[in-house]
């Protein structure tokens, strides 16, 4: 008896402070994020900046080059994402009217057909005005992101600096740790790396087609695609929305379902079969626990946590199977196809 009572007072202790770390984590989201999305853009660009290394340049030069590309991608969406975001949100009140327009001539002509449908039901549960604003709030947050840009690549400069002197440090540590920490650290960068360019693949297919299709902001949506994608399935869906409204503004519902069809079929090729060949199965989430992470990130750390959910939790699920008594919580994260390697 005292021994259950011992562990579940431990338990107790257990849950506890995680509420403590999470609090805090949340009301420190302000700089946590910042130093996550920082942390990400340094794994992605390590490989380019060790590559300069490896050619003989010097490590400032190096370090230049790298940075210098950064400053160019950031400037180009500051301008890209600033620019759209003020467009769309001026034109929001006739975008909300044009689509409430095309709503009610759908709900008719579907009275048309004999097929009977509440109709102011269906306009108020589909509530145009509240869609756009959503949107344009959603856009707005992603341009206050650009605008923390500066303390970002400061942040990015600095973990790349540290990288050369990090494995001297590793080294002086004990064996086992040392191990450990690179077998996590390798899988992390390897499923950030490649999601990167599987997500920036789909980008690009999607901003393609919206210009086939004459969408406005068709970059726009295509970067919003990419960023998406780190959420598997939902994140698809969920990219999918603006253009597809946006298209029914533009044209009309038959433009709009071939909008819908182009993002149906590239996340069908490339999330249903390119992503799990390349990635393989060893890093999969079940579809709950994407869902669940969603939503937790979410409320932890706001919109970018959502989008940050996947990466976070694979970036847990990585270092719990690293341990004996941790792995079984791995395989349960898991989407049950990948086979934990016992220590």
């Amino acid at each position: 008896m005292k021994e259950r009572s011992f562990n579940i007072g431990y338990i107790v202790l257990i849950m506890a402070a995680v509420v403590i770390v999470l609090a805090g984590i949340k009301a420190a989201a302000v700089i946590i994020v910042p130093f996550l999305l920082a942390f990400f853009l340094a794994v992605i660009l390590s490989p380019f900046y060790l590559w300069l290394k490896s050619k003989k340049i010097n490590d400032v030069f190096a370090l230049m080059i790298v940075v210098s590309l950064l400053i160019a991608i950031v400037t180009i969406l500051f301008v890209l994402v600033g620019n759209s975001v003020q467009d769309f949100t001026n034109n929001v009140p006739a975008y909300e009217a044009k689509l409430h327009a095309e709503l009610l001539t759908l709900l008719e002509k579907l009275q048309t057909w004999g097929i009977e449908v509440p109709k102011e039901d269906i306009l108020n549960l589909f509530n145009m005005q509240s869609v756009m604003q959503y949107i344009a709030t959603t856009l707005k947050s992603l341009g206050s992101l650009v605008t923390q840009s500066f303390m970002i690549i400061l942040t990015v400069v600095f973990m790349l600096m540290e990288i050369s002197q990090f494995s001297k440090k590793l080294a002086q540590t004990n064996y086992n740790s040392l191990e450990k920490f690179i077998d996590i650290s390798n899988s992390i960068k390897r499923y950030l790396l490649l999601k990167f360019f599987i997500s920036a693949a789909t980008g690009v297919v999607i901003t393609v087609g919206l210009k086939l299709f004459d969408i406005h902001y068709a970059v726009l949506w295509g970067l919003i695609a990419l960023l998406l994608n780190f959420i598997p399935t939902i994140g698809s869906i969920i990219a999918g929305v603006p253009a597809v409204l946006m298209a029914m503004v533009q044209y009309d519902i038959s433009n709009a379902v071939g909008v819908a069809v182009l993002y149906i079929v590239v996340n069908v090729v490339i999330g249903s079969i390119l992503d799990p060949r390349i990635m393989g199965k060893g890093l999969g989430l079940s579809t709950l626990i994407v869902f669940l992470s969603l939503i937790f990130w979410g409320w932890l750390l706001g919109p970018i946590g959502m989008l940050l959910s996947v990466p976070l939790t694979i970036m847990i699920k990585i270092a719990l199977s690293t341990q004996p008594n941790t792995q079984w919580i791995a395989i349960m994260l898991g989407s049950g196809e990948e086979k934990v390697k016992r220590s």
